[in-house]
């Protein structure tokens, strides 16, 4: 046994030696094949890690271009706007979407405007919402072929957006926040019975806020009160126009307009101070001074607007077949504490 042992043992020592022979041998060769070829290898190894380099980027950049971008198109800051977007962005999340969004806003600016919906085509976004109406027009007058959602615009048709709110027949398509007119105008009757009298207060340069106004017109006459118009083209004026309203009217009416909205603390102080009440068309300026409204919750209108996104994006809908919607409910919001100080009427319906 002890004999077998050492033949195993020799064996094995054999087996081990030759083995690093071989190891040695070819470590060898390959030092001296690595010697002999340097240049090329110094050629190659810079070559292998500049085309791996360019793989990756262009990896990247596929990846990139197959990721949804959606750009936000804001005119500016104010309630309801902003109610829209945060409505749009939390329900878009609630629906699954992974891409991008990036939102862009235009301080009330209309050059800023066209240079943000340009700038949204050359990074070719997949689709644009447009919040307020001359953001929705400079995102139309930049591209015919990315999808557009406008939002809250009171008529797209009548401001060129679309051909038919029915039937867009055009990139554009969205909601719309045209409010219930005939309700806001039995309102002022309600909290004041005894008005005869309203002065209608809205930016000239709005078109939307023009065919409410003449909506406006149209349904005060039904309950017997006579309708003035007083127009302002810049935020500079509104002060002196609202000053010149008091002593003529019983109670003011403002139609969906955005400088109305961004101006409503300076509105409402005016006409309290004439001892008349502002009936307003957006419930989130109800806390800045108006006497109340029925109208549209802006929040839910922006998660209306993501659920067009989604169909556009994810199932394959075009805006030119998709109809401009509206909320369907309108909800009363009333300042007490303006309706107390004004000695006005008290509603609770």
């Amino acid at each position: 046994m002890k004999y077998f042992g050492l033949l195993y043992n020799y064996d094995t020592l054999y087996r081990s030696s030759y083995i690093s022979i071989i190891i040695i041998k070819i470590n060898t060769r390959w030092r001296n094949y690595m010697n002999k070829h340097k240049k090329f290898w110094w050629i190659l190894l810079p070559s292998c890690l500049i085309i791996f380099t360019l793989i990756w980027q262009f990896t990247k950049n596929e990846k990139e271009n197959r990721t949804v971008k959606v750009g936000i198109l804001q005119l500016a800051e104010h309630e309801a706007l902003d109610a829209t977007r945060k409505g749009f962005m939390e329900e878009l999340k609630e629906l699954g979407f992974d891409g991008k969004t990036d939102y862009k806003n235009a301080g009330g600016d209309l050059a800023t405007c066209n240079m943000i919906a340009n700038q949204f085509v050359s990074d070719n976004c997949n689709l644009i919402l447009a919040i307020a109406t001359p953001a929705a027009q400079a995102a139309a007058s930049a591209t015919s072929e990315i999808p557009i959602l406008a939002t809250p615009i009171t008529d797209p048709e009548k401001t060129g957006l679309v051909v038919s709110n029915k039937k867009p027949q055009t990139n554009v398509t969205g909601t719309s926040d045209l409010p219930p007119i005939a309700e806001q105008i039995g309102l002022i009757k309600k909290l004041k019975p005894q008005a005869k009298k309203i002065g209608v207060l809205f930016s000239s340069k709005e078109a939307n806020s023009k065919a409410q106004a003449e909506i406006a017109k149209v349904e005060a006459k039904k309950i017997d009160l006579d309708v003035q118009i007083f127009t302002f083209s810049e935020s500079t004026e509104i002060q002196q126009v609202t000053e010149s309203i008091i002593g003529k009217v019983d109670a003011i009416y403002t139609p969906a307009d955005n400088m109305v909205a961004s101006n409503m603390e300076l509105i409402s102080r005016i006409a309290m101070q004439g001892g008349i009440p502002v009936i307003c068309s957006d419930v989130t300026l109800v806390p800045k001074g108006a006497a109340g409204t029925v109208g549209v919750d802006y929040f839910e209108l922006g998660k209306l607007t993501a659920k067009q996104a989604i169909n556009i994006l994810n199932n394959d809908m075009k805006p030119q077949d998709m109809p401009i919607e509206y909320l369907e409910n309108a909800k009363l919001v009333l300042n007490q504490e303006v309706i107390k100080k004004l000695g006005l009427m008290e509603i609770t319906s």
